[in-house]
């Protein structure tokens, strides 16, 4: 079951997602893939695979996906995001992890969490049906 799936890391944590991305490609190919500017360029020149491009996150590209969760149109969220070097557009990623938390989507923000979600049968078979907040 095709899912869609939202790729984006910040500056310091792009290569630990390419290298992610990279041995999991097989993976991702079956799926939608959406990601923010820069991320997105990186990963298709290293992946070869059709990624939707939204504009770069401090521009707006965490936005942008955070509607994609708000019209329930996003399964994943693979975000590598940098603990140790604050951006100076943080309150856009924390609410891009607020809304993840709102409507129950799975997130993962280090490559442990990203390959148990990847590899999770529960999530990817098309079995596990995630529950909506009740608005």
């Amino acid at each position: 079951m095709q899912k869609t799936i939202a790729l984006v890391a910040h500056d310091h944590k792009k290569p630990d997602l390419i290298e992610w991305a990279v041995q999991h490609k097989s993976e991702l190919s079956k799926h939608k893939l959406v990601a923010t500017g820069t991320t997105g360029g990186l990963l298709i020149e290293a992946l070869q695979l059709d990624i939707f491009r939204f504009k770069s996150g401090p521009l707006g590209g965490d936005q942008q996906i955070g509607a994609l969760i708000a019209e329930n149109k996003l399964d994943c969220l693979i975000f590598f995001w940098d603990p140790l070097n604050p951006a100076p557009h943080d309150p856009d990623v924390k609410a891009l992890l607020r809304l993840c938390s709102v409507w129950n989507v799975p997130v993962a923000c280090n490559m442990a969490t990203a390959d148990m979600v990847i590899t999770s049968p529960l999530f990817f078979d098309g079995s596990y049906q995630r529950a909506l907040p009740n608005l």
